[in-house]
């Protein structure tokens, strides 16, 4: 079915936060709704649509910015009270703005995730879940990683009220008072989770559902992942099962918000997603159940929150989405514009006109404003009284890594046009090329050796880019940090700095499963070292390791390398560390990493390796597809030129082979895809020649003398024989 939604911008308030707008209930079927939105100056907006304006009900003071915000109200009665969370406080107000409640929550971080139900609040801070009844403490948890998103499963099937909290290292964990029921993996760090049809999805089961074990019921959460997957799960009293799970092949932004609203109008409640990249999603569901994509438009900002009702005007259903710098825009399926066929004419309606000549007035009156205000500053300036203030601005950003292509994807948003970005890294990276980049860049020569420079790349971005996405790939072992300076346009000039670091094992990302059949090293130490101190050693060397030491003796962590596909498993308590590995030169790593580290602190470490030589090949076979894929495409890349000359002079590329008619015929898709991967046959060679270096060091051989005759080998690649070359002592 086919789905027509068009745009309407209805107001703008300040920045905003993840799931910080909501709709309230509708006072009657068809009727319009108000729209509840929050900002991060701690302004709270109830507003309403009348006579295609937006007219506000009420507006709080400034304060402390707004983290969530979420609607309550008794059981079994609309849920039409308004609640924010500021810091640790949270406030509730009636939908007439008066405010009844203030709580503070006593939390020494600020609460990140809320969800009221009836008497019961549940909140979250970065590593803490609290749960409130009647503004009383009842349940605790203390998690094992920062936790991003809340939801609350009330079912008949259930004894009572099951918190799921989604936590950064890919598990949602399913609570039973202050206890932990169980977790369950799911296919990346979870961002946000949302009851299906608002309830769990007890109340519209698909009309041509004839499976009744997929028929959704009350437990059903749905769940949007930092890396853009989409999954529903059904959560049992022991054990959560998946129902499906939308991949995000074509490399989308992150899921930040989620809602379930029949937009399609087929009695079915569709999936609405908004993404970090402006993207805005509708999903319907098949005869089968499965999700199918029935709408997408692309906005120029994050979507910070989304909701579907009815809001511009009567009988018309919409997707209100609010954006990162506060823009509240509808997708509306009412038509917006009329259209004429050859010699009619088109004539406004007098609410148009009326609107129009408001737009105007308004226009002008901001004109003359500046003027006045240019003016001022004019006069003050000459007088020698005029002290300039550095403008204030926020940014928004995120630093990822991509398991697809085995980089990093920087996001940088701020709420006003971007001038120009500075990039600087004291480690070799490469900058790979991104379709959704339309700015300008530009490298600076370096000099590497007294400085520590890198790359010093300067981005100019076009009017109005507010938003600038970068893909970054780091080589394993070299480790530092990646600065990014953002200077937007204002004045006076002035810039931000950002810093990420780019870590020893930075293309590993969490797992929570190994395959044990596979050959493994071990790197084991023994030392006078804290649980907490190893952890730190541990956080440095890889990502996604929570910050805080999670509660227990001995810590267990999975890892794999999204490049190679290697594996990692990290064990460790207090004195005592054993960490293994398929790949030498990961066991390499650490070794030099966490040697220094606990030098650096005066810690005498005694350190002892298994080495299992069979892992050598093992990794060497899976490097090899890669290998020869990037061998084949860069022999492609050089017939290209070569083709296409004597195709130009023969007039034809009949008389070729097949091979060579089919490179010419890909040729462009063969050059772009080329020149999306820069150095990557090179970084194959590197980590090839690494393994070499690393298998003999071990053995306390080096081997760097021989590292020519290894690329030689290469150049001229068959797999058995750079094997016979590696097992030569």
């Amino acid at each position: 079915m086919e789905l027509h939604l068009n745009r309407v911008d209805y107001m703008q308030v300040g920045v905003t936060s993840q799931k910080t707008m909501r709709l309230l209930p509708a006072l009657g079927k068809k009727a319009t709704q108000k729209v509840a939105i929050a900002d991060n100056d701690g302004v709270l907006t109830c507003f309403g649509m009348k006579k295609g304006e937006p007219v506000p009900v009420f507006k709080t003071l400034p304060g402390p910015k707004v983290s969530r915000l979420d609607l309550g109200g008794v059981l079994g009665t609309p849920q039409e009270k308004v609640f924010v969370c500021s810091g640790s406080e949270v406030r509730g107000f009636t939908k007439k703005g008066k405010q009844f409640l203030t709580f503070e929550a006593n939390l020494t971080e600020s609460i990140t995730a809320m969800r009221v139900c009836g008497a019961d609040l549940f909140v979250c801070a970065s590593y803490v879940y609290n749960h409130y009844c009647d503004c009383k403490d009842q349940d605790y948890f203390l998690s094992g990683d920062k936790i991003n998103d809340i939801a609350c499963v009330t079912s008949a099937h259930l004894e009572r009220p099951a918190p799921v909290l989604a936590c950064q290292d890919r598990l949602l964990r399913v609570l039973q008072g202050s206890e932990l029921r169980y977790d369950v993996a799911v296919p990346g760090p979870p961002s946000v989770l949302e009851l299906y049809n608002k309830d769990g999805g007890k109340l519209t089961p698909h009309p041509l559902q004839t499976l009744p074990n997929r028929r959704t019921t009350g437990e059903d959460v749905l769940y949007g992942t930092a890396d853009g997957k989409v999954g529903l799960l059904k959560i049992g009293e022991s054990a959560a099962l998946s129902q499906w799970v939308i991949d995000n092949h074509q490399k989308k932004g992150g899921v930040l918000c989620i809602d379930t609203y029949d937009i399609i109008g087929d009695g079915v409640s569709d999936l609405l997603i908004g993404r970090d990249d402006g993207s805005m999603e509708v999903y319907g569901f098949d005869s089968a159940g499965e999700p199918a994509l029935r709408f997408e438009h692309v906005l120029s900002e994050s979507v910070t929150s989304v909701q579907g009702g009815c809001v511009g005007k009567e009988s018309y259903d919409e997707v209100i989405t609010a954006t990162y710098t506060g823009w509240v825009t509808g997708l509306t399926t009412e038509a917006q514009k009329a259209e004429a066929g050859p010699g009619d004419e088109l004539s406004m309606s007098k609410e148009t006109q009326t609107k129009v000549a408001a737009l105007r007035l308004e226009l002008d009156q901001l004109q003359s404003r500046v003027l006045q205000g240019r003016e001022r500053y004019q006069q003050t300036s000459r007088s020698g009284t005029a002290v300039s203030a550095v403008p204030v601005f926020s940014v928004n950003d995120k630093f990822t890594l991509c398991q697809d292509d085995a980089s990093y994807s920087l996001t940088l948003e701020v709420h006003t046009a971007i001038d120009n970005l500075l990039l600087q890294s004291d480690v070799p990276i490469d900058l790979l090329d991104v379709d959704k980049n339309s700015a300008v860049v530009s490298f600076s020569e370096c000099d590497s050796e007294p400085n520590g420079n890198f790359l010093l790349a300067t981005y100019r971005c076009q009017a109005n880019t507010t938003r600038l996405e970068l893909k970054v790939r780091s080589i394993e072992g070299q480790y530092g940090t990646l600065q990014a300076y953002v200077t937007p346009r204002l004045q006076p000039k002035t810039c931000q700095l950002r810093q990420y670091p780019i870590k020893p094992l930075s293309l590993h990302q969490r797992t929570h499963s190994l395959q044990h059949d596979r050959p493994m090293n071990r790197l084991s130490l023994v030392g006078l070292f804290s649980l907490a101190e190893i952890h730190s050693w541990v956080g440095f060397c890889l990502p996604e390791v929570p910050e805080k030491t999670p509660a227990g003796e001995t810590l267990t962590l999975y890892f794999l390398n999204t490049f190679l596909g290697t594996q990692l498993e990290a064990t460790y308590s207090k004195g005592e560390g054993h960490f293994r590995s398929d790949n030498i030169s990961t066991i390499s790593i650490l070794s030099d990493v966490l040697s220094k580290e606990a030098t650096q602190r005066k810690i005498n470490l005694n350190i002892s390796y298994d080495i299992n030589d069979e892992s050598v090949s093992h990794t060497l076979r899976m490097i090899h597809p890669k290998l020869q894929y990037q061998l084949l495409l860069a022999k492609k890349v050089q017939l290209i030129d070569a083709l296409k000359e004597l195709q130009v002079h023969e007039g034809t590329a009949d008389f070729l082979i097949p091979e060579y008619r089919s490179i010419l015929d890909e040729s462009q898709h063969l050059l772009d895809e080329y020149k999306k991967q820069p150095a990557h046959l090179e970084r194959l060679y590197g980590m090839i020649t690494d393994l070499y270096i690393d298998k003999f060091k071990f053995k306390g051989q080096n081997v760097k003398t021989k590292v020519s005759s290894l690329l030689e080998i290469l150049d001229n690649y068959d797999l058995n024989s750079l094997l016979a070359f590696f097992s030569e002592a």
